[in-house]
């Protein structure tokens, strides 16, 4: 399912417009993304917790040249399911 699929079947189960599905889906991911940028987790009880988590610098492997580098530390998005979302998913 891509971004507009997405839109459609939240405007169709909502019975909203596809624009105003759309507002809500872009409100939706900014208000995620900003509160990842700052540190925060967005948690929704029954579906699951948004969160940056930090990631340590590490030795890595170029696949072409077989040389050895340092890769930098870096802040990574991470998304844990819910208990209840992984019963609904396994049922």
């Amino acid at each position: 399912m891509n971004k507009m699929e997405l839109v459609s079947a939240v405007a169709e189960k909502a019975d909203i417009s596809k624009k105003d599905a759309e507002k809500a889906l872009k409100a939706f991911t900014d208000v995620v993304i900003e509160e990842m940028k700052n540190g925060g987790k967005v948690q929704m009880v029954g579906f699951g917790t948004f969160e940056a988590v930090e990631r340590e610098a590490r030795e890595g492997r170029n696949p072409k040249t077989g040389e050895t580098m340092m890769i930098a530390a870096s802040r990574v998005p991470k998304f844990k399911a819910g208990k209840a979302l992984k019963d609904m998913v396994n049922e």
